[in-house]
């Protein structure tokens, strides 16, 4: 018989785990379950249709990424920069192209961080100044009971039908059901807030101990970068072009463009650019629950 011995590693070998065994993207959406208010949404489920159109960075800089050499499960982790998603980017690129890990989880919180500045330019270049003043009508009150149905029923769905993304949804919904649900509330505060932040920084570091330094400036990932940028500023378009394209179709309850660049999964702080963005134009419009 052969003697395995096992042999530990240090604390960073241990939180490592969690990117690892995939823990800790997860949890953290329980988080930011807990932090979302669908209601706007069901309000206005045409709303869905921006989130999708803001997905169009992902394909762009897919085929971009693939024209540039990299693999297809290599240009999937690239692409999925687009999303403005840092959970999802480490979450899809840990499954698919590890020894991408490092750039890209780089890549995908510097642009996130970096909303502010790349978004604004975009918005204003594919809007009229007519557009940006567009007030949308106020949403109707949503029931309590209306968005425990709707979480369960995306979390059904989408396990049907995206099993692999299951982890992220299923964590996503059931965070959102313990807020919606209102006799959960302590769990629902740890989940907002110790849980949330204590793993945002296990995260942050376990993936930053995988990006040696020499590795920052190799052609590869600064490809990543580039490519990067590419998939966040197509994404943010996608969303505001649909929207006008929405407004063609249903010029009596116009959508402001706006709204659109929030398509993309920085949240809280797409939507709140958008608001921003919307007030310069006119300082009694509110968009930022319409944007969320």
């Amino acid at each position: 018989l052969l003697k395995v011995e096992r042999v530990e590693g240090g604390l960073y070998d241990f939180i490592s785990q969690g990117v690892r065994l995939e823990l800790f993207p997860p949890l953290i959406f329980l988080g930011v379950g807990a932090l979302t208010d669908f209601g706007p949404l069901i309000a206005m489920p045409r709303t869905l249709l921006l989130g999708a159109a803001a997905q169009l960075g992902l394909f762009i800089t897919f085929m971009g990424a693939n024209l540039l050499g990299f693999t297809a499960k290599q240009s999937a982790s690239i692409g999925i920069i687009g999303g403005a998603d840092g959970p999802t980017a480490i979450f899809l690129t840990n499954k698919l192209a590890p020894e991408l890990l490092g750039a890209v989880a780089v890549a995908a919180y510097s642009y996130m961080s970096l909303v502010p500045l790349i978004q604004p330019p975009i918005m204003r270049l594919l809007t009229t100044e007519k557009e940006r003043r567009i007030r949308m009508q106020s949403l109707r009150k949503v029931s309590k009971a209306e968005k425990l149905i709707f979480a369960l029923v995306v979390m059904i769905v989408c396990i049907l039908l995206v099993p692999d993304a299951s982890a992220l949804i299923a964590m996503l919904m059931f965070g959102n059901f313990l807020r919606e649900c209102a006799v959960t509330e302590r769990l629902v505060k740890a989940a907002q807030n110790e849980i949330i932040n204590v793993l945002t920084i296990f995260l942050g570091t376990s993936v930053g101990i995988t990006m040696a330094a020499e590795s920052f400036l190799a052609p590869a990932t600064l490809k990543i970068i580039v490519l990067g940028v590419i998939a966040f500023g197509f994404s943010t378009a996608g969303g505001v072009l649909v929207a006008k394209a929405m407004n063609v179709l249903n010029p009596k309850n116009p959508v402001n463009p706006l709204i659109g660049s929030a398509g993309v999964s920085a949240v809280p702080m797409a939507a709140r650019v958008s608001h921003v963005e919307g007030q310069k134009y006119d300082a009694g419009n509110y968009l930022l629950m319409h944007a969320m």
